[in-house]
């Protein structure tokens, strides 16, 4: 049974209702236009003008700067791309003084863009493009398979911005339209931290419509990574803003997709996924490799704990990681199957979807690439190599439990949503309920003691849930890594069985 879940994001807003934080703020602007046809905003403080971004131009960017973010712009146009029931805008966060150039889209909401919550979404990788969340998951439009659309997309009424302000941002550099001028990169998940926070803030305080409005972040795969760090940067700085009684981006929540975030479980609920049954009703593996990884178990958790967790040491971690992935990895990688749905074997690309490649041959389509305003000549990078092996080079997915940073979110009043597809081997549901029954944080008793339900569409059971007012957890049967994928299934079934305890609070 196939039931991804692409009305998250309206869950979301449900199990993390907006509590205001500050005051909007006015910001005043100036501009003029430069050599190169772009309108250049600068703050200037002499009158309450604000800039709304249905006064954008479709034929040029607008350049957006701030004076406590230096180094960094953004530059914005208006563009007639995926969804015409709606504005659209893409775009550049230009940093390090213009030398990298992070591309996003933005998709203002179906129902009321004016009032609704503003969410961020991000692929993973390390490496890979938010287009593919945009394109073949949960974006406005579809990439059609079939080419009978004229434009190249299929509407998607179960998108997330049926219910929100929605960017897709590519980052780090080198991935999807994102690019540097001179080969530089940015290595680690705390680096890439601080410009998110830079082009958020930017985009909000500028855009003064969209100020107070409740933030959520959202992602899946590596994002459990990245999302937990970009969090806590943002409620880092907002604590620096209050201090110096600046504004504070409203943030809400943190939203993770099959995520990688207790790397200490990954192994064991491999394991489990296609030895065991917690995908299928049978093993899909051999019973000969199965005996092989269940003794290669221990040692392979024993050398992680010793040398990722209890204190880091990179030349170790990586042999232990190596040692696992060899022992317990290896057999699933040579299956020929799915990594990201054990229910399929693999197609196309290295990602095992025909899609991806379908949207990188359209992405890189000169009449597209023209529409979205995108600069660089080099092709649309789906996932990148170099990204993800400039991440490895400093272990980024080890070096850092980044569960500490969801418990310190959550002891702060930052909720937390997690959600799996139980196909999914790669970041797998049994690795993910593992670590986030382990969690240590002030509310875990609670959690503990919460039991776990069944919630339904349309009479048949689709998933189990537990929620608490901060944390929830909830699997979904049937679906893959890309559990945000679009679906009929009913969002208000969802909600009356994993909304229902924290709308009381």
């Amino acid at each position: 049974m196939l039931v991804p879940v692409s009305t998250i994001l309206a869950l979301a807003l449900l199990v993390f209702p907006a509590r205001a934080i500050g005051n909007n703020v006015q910001m005043t602007l100036t501009s003029d236009y430069n050599s190169h046809g772009l309108t250049r905003m600068d703050y200037s403080g002499e009158s309450n003008s604000r800039l709304n971004l249905s006064a954008l131009e479709s034929d040029s960017y607008t350049v957006l700067q701030h004076p406590r973010f230096s180094n960094h712009r953004v530059r914005v146009k208006k563009t007639m791309f995926c969804d015409p029931t709606v504005n659209v805008y893409t775009g550049y966060l230009d940093v390090d003084a213009g030398a990298k150039h992070l591309f996003f889209y933005f998709f203002e909401s179906r129902g009321d863009p004016d009032r609704d919550d503003v969410m961020m979404w991000i692929n993973g990788g390390p490496g890979c493009s938010s287009s593919m969340g945009l394109l073949m998951e949960l974006g406005p439009c579809n990439i059609d398979m079939n080419a009978n659309s004229s434009n190249g997309t299929l509407w998607n009424p179960y998108s997330w911005n049926q219910a929100a302000n929605v960017f897709f941002l590519d980052q780090p550099v080198g991935v999807g339209f994102s690019y540097a001028d001179y080969g530089e990169s940015i290595q680690t998940t705390e680096e890439a931290a601080k410009n998110v926070h830079a082009f958020i803030t930017i985009f909000f305080e500028t855009f003064t419509q969209f100020s107070g409005r409740p933030l959520h972040l959202s992602g899946e795969s590596y994002g459990g990574r990245y999302l937990p760090v970009f969090a806590s940067e943002i409620y880092d700085q907002n604590m620096v803003a209050k201090r110096e009684g600046r504004p504070q981006l409203n943030l809400q929540s943190v939203i993770i997709g099959n995520g990688n975030t207790g790397i200490s479980t990954l192994y064991l609920g491999r394991y489990e996924i296609e030895c065991g049954t917690a995908a299928l009703e049978k093993p899909v593996q051999s019973i000969s490799n199965c005996v092989r990884m269940k003794i290669a178990l221990p040692r392979c958790q024993q050398r992680m704990q010793q040398s990722c967790f209890d204190q880091f040491d990179l030349i170790n971690c990586r042999a232990a990681i190596n040692f696992c992935d060899s022992e317990i990895s290896a057999n699933m990688w040579a299956s020929g199957r799915n990594v990201y749905d054990i229910s399929k074997m693999c197609v196309g690309s290295d990602l095992c979807y025909d899609e991806v490649t379908a949207i990188k041959e359209y992405l890189d389509m000169p009449r597209i690439r023209e529409l979205l305003g995108v600069e660089t000549a080099n092709n649309f990078t789906s996932c990148s190599p170099e990204v993800g092996a400039n991440f490895g080079i400093h272990m980024d997915k080890y070096n850092t439990p980044t569960q500490f940073h969801v418990a310190g979110l959550l002891d702060r009043g930052v909720r937390i949503l997690i959600y799996a597809g139980t196909y999914d081997w790669q970041c797998n549901w049994v690795s993910n309920k593992m670590w986030v029954d382990a969690l240590e944080w002030s509310g875990s008793d609670d959690y503990g003691r919460t039991p776990w339900r069944n919630w339904t569409v349309r009479g048949r059971v689709v998933g189990e849930v537990k929620a608490t007012p901060l944390l929830t957890f909830a699997s979904v049967r049937g679906a893959g890594h890309m559990a945000s994928a679009p679906s009929r299934s009913s969002f208000c079934a969802f909600v009356d069985f994993v909304a229902g305890p924290t709308r009381q609070t």
